[in-house]
């Protein structure tokens, strides 16, 4: 069974920063593209950033150059380094795996990040 647990979360001032860590098990890890999704209250989860296995990275214009994904294959560990936090920031984030087809394999139960003053 595919499980991702999130972590991390809380709350922050603005240009404050949180590091969230997402667990998985159930799939071999080192395998797997991985991404980080949010989604904010009345809107749809979107994707924020993704590696791949060979460790390239993307990222949603919306937080290129604040946010910084990284994955330890060897803890089955995908992590999101947050800085310079915004108050458009504020959502659950979800971590997810993709198979072959670049679909997400399951959801978790995410983690809060709420940027206000």
């Amino acid at each position: 069974q595919v499980q991702l647990v999130e972590s991390g979360g809380g709350l922050v001032q603005p240009g404050g920063s949180l590091r969230l860590s997402c667990a998985a098990s159930g799939i071999i890890f080192s395998s797997h593209v991985m991404g980080w999704y949010r989604q904010a209250p009345g809107k749809q989860r979107e994707l924020v950033a993704s590696i791949t296995t060979g460790g390239d990275t993307n990222y949603a214009d919306s937080v290129k150059g604040r946010f910084t994904i990284s994955r330890d294959n060897a803890k089955n560990m995908v992590y999101l380094q947050m800085n310079s936090l915004k108050p458009e920031d504020t959502a659950v984030y979800y971590c997810n795996a993709y198979n072959r087809l670049g679909s997400p394999i399951n959801w978790g139960q995410g983690t809060q990040v709420t940027v206000s003053s």
